[in-house]
């Protein structure tokens, strides 16, 4: 049997549009007027899971329960260890996930979900600490609460309101909200973060560091302080980083040449072939120690315009060189 065609849009692209716009701004009034209505409430929510012992247990059903997991997963890559337990399995078993050590969220839009307020006699009796994110403060759940914040809108976005559209945004932002009070105060760092996120570019970006990216041994582009300036370019032209380092008898740093040094000094007639590249070379270039982040050095690069960096000892040695490309093959750019 053939399916049937689907049917002409019945909105004019210009429709379309405007409702579009018009969800994303009652959307956006909605946030807004969640953040012009926090109170100390908030602080103390903050306060109960910045001083738990155990974790945080995040739950929800429905459209709430996919906020609730999002929440838990936000929270937990911040700093606040915290998983997603779902309403309606928590009373066939998931509340044995649960201690007194923990608080939980609920999030209930009406603050009447059955799954949820079935579930609340248990959590008081078991100890936990109770916040409920709720549209309704006066309903079973905000009652029962140790802490309930508002997170009510005055519409839901879309035709007719039906759909649970604003309301979850506000809960996905205020979960937002505390978790980032949360990262705040409990002083979490750039670091801390990365290690959370080691899989990721941003892991990659945070954690990658220069001794990891650089060319060293015989892959380093180094000719010593005698050599000839077309030795200089046998170096650069083999190991194709753009530059060699001119290091002293010791190892020592001496100077750079690079692509751009051999351009200024075709510009002045130099004889490649009998020329020494200390004549020629860059003096004190700028360098790094292998220990920096991988994108200190990006920064570093970027700020004073070079596409390549020398790596040196605490002893002033050339241990290592990099160029822009090995940034970007380590996907720190």
């Amino acid at each position: 049997m053939a399916l049937p065609e689907n049917p002409a849009p019945a909105l004019s692209s210009e429709a379309v549009l405007a409702l579009a716009r018009e969800v994303l701004a009652t959307e956006a009034r909605a946030v807004q007027d969640l953040a012009d209505r926090l109170d100390q409430r908030f602080v103390e929510a903050v306060s109960a899971i910045q001083t738990c012992a155990g974790r945080v247990v995040v739950t929800g059903i429905g459209k709430s329960g996919h906020i609730a997991r999002k929440i838990a997963a936000t929270l937990a890559s911040t700093g606040t260890p915290a998983f997603f337990v779902h309403s309606a399995e928590a009373s066939h078993g998931d509340l044995g996930m649960i201690t007194p050590d923990d608080v939980v969220i609920a999030i209930s839009n009406s603050g009447e979900s059955p799954e949820i307020v079935s579930i609340l006699p248990l959590l008081k009796r078991q100890g936990a600490k109770l916040i409920a994110m709720t549209g309704n403060l006066r309903s079973t759940l905000g009652r029962e609460a140790d802490v309930a914040l508002d997170a009510s809108v005055s519409r839901e976005a879309g035709p007719f309101g039906l759909a649970p559209t604003s309301s979850t945004t506000a809960a996905l932002a205020l979960g937002d909200a505390l978790a980032m009070a949360l990262f705040e105060a409990r002083g979490f760092n750039a670091s801390d973060f990365a290690r959370a996120h080691p899989g990721g570019a941003l892991g990659r970006k945070l954690l990658v560091r220069v001794a990891q990216i650089m060319h060293q041994g015989d892959a380093l582009p180094a000719v010593g302080i005698g050599a000839t300036v077309s030795e200089a370019l046998l170096e650069i032209s083999n190991k194709r980083l753009g530059m060699t380092a001119v290091v002293n008898a010791d190892g020592t740093l001496a100077g750079v040449y690079t692509d751009g040094d051999l351009r200024r000094t075709l510009e002045k007639g130099v004889d490649v072939h009998t020329a020494r590249v200390a004549e020629v070379m860059s003096r004190n270039p700028h360098t790094i120690s292998a220990d920096k982040l991988a994108a200190e050095a990006v920064q570093y690069m970027e700020k004073f315009a070079i596409m390549g960096l020398l790596v040196l000892d605490d002893r002033n040695q050339v241990v290592g060189a990099f160029n822009m490309h090995d940034l970007f093959r380590a996907g720190v750019v």
